[in-house]
């Protein structure tokens, strides 16, 4: 008798559910920053094979050498999880988890190949718009899912992440809407790891959802330096922000997306939800670290977006500008002309 999986098209091969081998999936997550160091310890501690992957070799170093500790409002406590500085050896395992900077999106998966196997499934948690595109170029599209997440991370030290994910949310959901057993198959791992999550059979709005969050607070606290308890202390702050989020309501209605968010406050009040006092937003931390941040997939992409269809995002363009302009003086202090 002819083997039935082998007559089955590649794009159906790789919606199977992946296979759980002993007590969790094998993850790997790609860009194990602040975001992702969080939510890989969460995940190892439930019983996933888990890989951390980050270039910065201090954070690896520590992570194998003494565990990676996780700071939480409950305390702290240290989860032993596997860290690497790339992919180079690793056999392919069931998810690859991506939450790279968005500007390293496609080096980054390039670099996963040997994660990335014939049934590998890979899900972007990125920030922003448009990584499932780059995704999708490199490794094919009937490979992905997106998803997004309102859990929060910030690394203090190396070997040591600041997590936020009490009351916070994840979505996963198949590009194309539809509920399937693979997709339900991430959403229980996550679950399992005490990561509330759901499927959605509307990812994009989802995403939407998530980009209005970010881009409420992002440039905000960029420009202001502030964390998270006292940026939303500050009255015009929370003025600007909702003007920022009014306008990429606008804009996704113009685009067609069904977002889920009616009152342009409800955004600003998801994203310091569940968060510690002194928790910088990532953009903050990127700035803080003299570094490119996310600006052009976050606000940007409203602004762009907005461009396309007509509708004016004069805020967002304002905050785009003065991130770009931090940005400049960061890169300029750093110039041994300047």
């Amino acid at each position: 008798m002819p083997d039935a999986g082998a007559a089955r098209p590649a794009a159906a091969r790789r919606r199977r559910a992946p296979s759980t081998r002993g007590n969790g999936l094998k993850i790997c997550v790609l860009g194990a920053g602040s975001l992702g160091s969080a939510m890989g310890a969460a995940l190892a501690e439930a019983g996933s094979e888990v890989r951390l992957v980050n270039r910065n070799r201090a954070h690896v170093d520590a992570i194998n050498a003494h565990g990676l500790r996780v700071r939480t409002d409950d305390g702290e406590r240290t989860v032993r999880v596997a860290a690497a500085v790339d992919c180079a050896g690793m056999t392919p395992v069931d998810l690859v988890i991506v939450l790279v900077k968005s500007f390293d999106t496609r080096r980054a998966i390039e670099a996963a190949a040997p994660a990335i196997g014939e049934d590998s499934i890979v899900m972007s948690l990125q920030n922003g718009l448009g990584h499932e595109e780059v995704l999708g170029e490199v490794v094919g599209r009937e490979r992905l899912l997106a998803g997004r997440t309102w859990v929060g991370g910030q690394i203090l030290a190396p070997g040591v992440v600041l997590a936020g994910a009490r009351g916070k949310r994840t979505i996963v959901g198949e590009l194309d809407g539809r509920i399937t057993d693979r997709v339900r198959a991430v959403a229980a791992e996550f679950n399992r790891a005490g990561l509330a999550t759901t499927v959605s059979d509307n990812i994009m709005g989802a995403i939407w959802d998530k980009l209005l969050v970010n881009a409420a607070t992002g440039a905000l606290a960029g420009i202001t330096r502030l964390p998270y308890g006292r940026l939303y202390a500050v009255p015009e702050v929370e003025a600007a922000a909702i003007a920022a989020v009014t306008e990429g309501m606008a804009v996704a209605r113009a685009a067609g997306i069904a977002i889920s968010y009616d009152d342009p406050r409800a955004p600003w009040l998801a994203a310091g939800k569940g968060l510690p006092f002194e928790f910088k937003a990532s953009i903050l931390q990127s700035l803080e670290r003299g570094s490119v941040t996310e600006i052009d997939c976050i606000n940007g992409a409203i602004a762009r977006e907005g461009r396309r269809r007509g509708v004016p995002t004069p805020v967002n363009d304002t905050l785009v500008a003065c991130i770009k302009g931090l940005e400049h003086g960061l890169a300029a202090a750093r110039s041994p002309d300047s």
